[in-house]
C-alpha cells in the first residue's frame, strides 16, 4: 500500500458540505474509492483534489481527471465523471455493460439506492488515474 500525497484545494471541503446529507455520503464512498484506488497503484505518489466545473476533481500526473458530482437537477443520482475526449467510458461500457448505467461517454451514474460495485469501479479509477499508461491498451488494462 502507498502513501499518496492527497493535495486538497480549500475550496473542495465547502462543496461536500453543501451536499444533501444522503447525497454527502454517497460522494465521500466514491471520493475515499479514489484515494484508496491511488494508494494501491505504485506509480502514484501524489492526487491533486481541486474543482473542475465546481466539481470535486482528482488528477495526477499519468492519468486523466475524474470527477464526481450530484446535481439538483437530477436529485436521485449522482455520478463520477471522466474526459470525453478519452475512450474511457466507451471501455468501461464495453467491459462493464451489465454493472454500471452510463451518460454518454463521460460518466458512471449511480441510482441513490445503487450498492456500488466498487471493485469494478475501482478498475475504472485505476484506468483513469493511469490513462497516459494504458491508453494504448484494449481494454486500457481492465
Amino acid at each position: 500500500m502507498n502513501n499518496v500525497e492527497i493535495n486538497t484545494n480549500q475550496e473542495v471541503e465547502p462543496v461536500f458540505n453543501n451536499y444533501p446529507n444522503a447525497i454527502r455520503k454517497k460522494i465521500e464512498n466514491l471520493r475515499t474509492l479514489i484515494i484508496e484506488t491511488a494508494n494501491e497503484i505504485k506509480e502514484i505518489s501524489e492526487i491533486e483534489e481541486t474543482l473542475k466545473w465546481g466539481e470535486p476533481s482528482y488528477l495526477n500526473k499519468k492519468g486523466s481527471t475524474i470527477r464526481i458530482d450530484w446535481k439538483k437537477s437530477k436529485p436521485k443520482q449522482y455520478a463520477m465523471y471522466f474526459s470525453c475526449s478519452t475512450k474511457l467510458v466507451t471501455t468501461f461500457r464495453t467491459v462493464y455493460k451489465d454493472s454500471f448505467s452510463f451518460e454518454g461517454n463521460r460518466a458512471i451514474v449511480f441510482r441513490i439506492n445503487d450498492n456500488v460495485p466498487e471493485a469494478k469501479l475501482k478498475k475504472c479509477i485505476t484506468a483513469a488515474l493511469l490513462y497516459k499508461k494504458v491508453k494504448h491498451l484494449p481494454t486500457l488494462g481492465i
